[in-house]
């Protein structure tokens, strides 16, 4: 299961950021591939959610749980789907604004998208959840 690590400073209160990662119905603004979001129910700890995302142009359907989180602190969210993942989310005041860290563990469908295409998907995540950070950064330093 390959792991994606990426941090990222945002001149935006702790408040701001974690309310925003933590609020799916915003996923489709900043995480890249994700398309829809539909199905939210609960808060918290058992929030779930199922989302249309597109990898390589393959869409892919899947459905999230929130697992933990800890208030302007970190949250956890585990999927299942056309891709399995865990995304941990770090927060930490920063020089007066936040310091976000992701930890994403996620398995690859290899079925779908085919041996030959798996090093380009590594590549390519790795681009994306650069990207997905640097969204989360522009949408809140507005």
């Amino acid at each position: 299961m390959p792991t994606i690590n990426k941090s990222i400073s945002i001149s935006a209160p702790v408040e701001k950021v974690y309310a925003y990662i933590t609020d799916p119905t915003k996923g489709p603004e900043w995480l890249v591939g994700w398309t829809e979001v539909t199905d939210v129910t609960g808060s918290g700890v058992g929030q779930h959610y199922h989302w249309k995302y597109s990898m390589l142009g393959v869409p892919l359907r899947g459905e999230t749980t929130v697992k933990e989180q800890v208030p302007n602190e970190r949250s956890v969210t585990d999927s299942k789907g056309g891709i399995t993942s865990r995304f941990t989310f770090t927060l930490a005041p920063y020089e007066g604004g936040t310091k976000l860290d992701l930890e994403l563990d996620y398995t690859i469908p290899v079925p779908v998208l085919g041996k030959l295409a798996e090093q380009l998907v590594l590549k390519r995540n790795q681009r994306e959840a650069q990207l997905s950070m640097e969204n989360i950064k522009d949408s809140l330093e507005v």
